[in-house]
C-alpha cells in the first residue's frame, strides 16, 4: 500500500491542528487566573486583596504602559495598602495577565472629640487634609493632619479639605 500525496497532506493537517490545540490549551493554563480585586474597581478601601492563581508576582504602576512598574513577589494572597489614585496591575506567571485597573478614591473624614476646653480634630479619611481653624468667622490658623492623625485646636469652626 502506497501513501499519497493526498494522505500525507491529511496527516500534516491533523499534526498541525493537533498541536495548536495544545499550545493553546497550554497558554490558556500558564496565564495567571484573576480573583481579586476584579477589574475596574473603585474604592475608598486603601487596603486592597491581591489574589491569584498560577502566578508568583504583580506589576503596578500608575501609568498603563507600565514605564516605571513596581514588581511585587506573591507567595499567596496579599493585602496591600496604596494612597488615592488610579493603579495599573497584572500577575505574571509563566504569562502575563491582562492589565487591569483599580481606583482608589480619596476619602475626607473629619472627626471632632471634645477635649476638655479645646477641641481634637481627628483625620479618619485615606487622604492628607489641611484643616482650617476658624472663631466665629475669623481664619485663626491651618493645621495639615495626615491620615489616623490628630491636632487639639481651639475655634468655633473646622474646615478641611484634601492637601497634596
Amino acid at each position: 500500500m502506497e501513501i499519497t500525496k493526498k494522505q500525507i497532506y491529511a496527516i500534516d493537517a491533523i499534526l498541525i491542528v493537533g498541536t495548536l490545540a495544545v499550545l493553546i490549551l497550554i497558554a490558556g493554563y500558564a496565564q495567571p487566573l484573576i480573583i481579586a480585586p476584579i477589574n475596574e474597581l473603585e474604592t475608598s478601601n486603601t487596603s486592597v486583596l491581591f489574589s491569584f492563581e498560577k502566578g508568583n508576582a504583580i506589576y503596578l504602576d500608575d501609568n498603563p504602559d507600565f514605564t516605571s512598574p513596581e514588581k511585587i513577589f506573591v507567595k499567596d494572597n496579599l493585602i496591600i495598602n496604596l494612597k488615592p489614585g488610579t493603579y495599573y496591575w497584572k500577575a505574571e506567571g509563566l504569562l502575563e495577565s491582562e492589565v487591569r485597573t483599580l481606583t482608589i478614591n480619596s476619602e475626607v473624614d473629619l472627626r471632632l472629640k471634645d477635649a476638655g476646653e479645646n477641641y481634637e480634630v481627628v483625620n479618619s479619611g485615606n487622604t492628607r487634609l489641611k484643616v482650617g481653624i476658624y472663631d466665629n468667622n475669623t481664619l485663626v490658623g491651618n493645621v495639615i493632619l495626615d491620615v489616623d492623625k490628630s491636632a487639639n485646636v481651639t475655634g468655633t469652626k473646622v474646615v478641611g479639605g484634601q492637601y497634596e
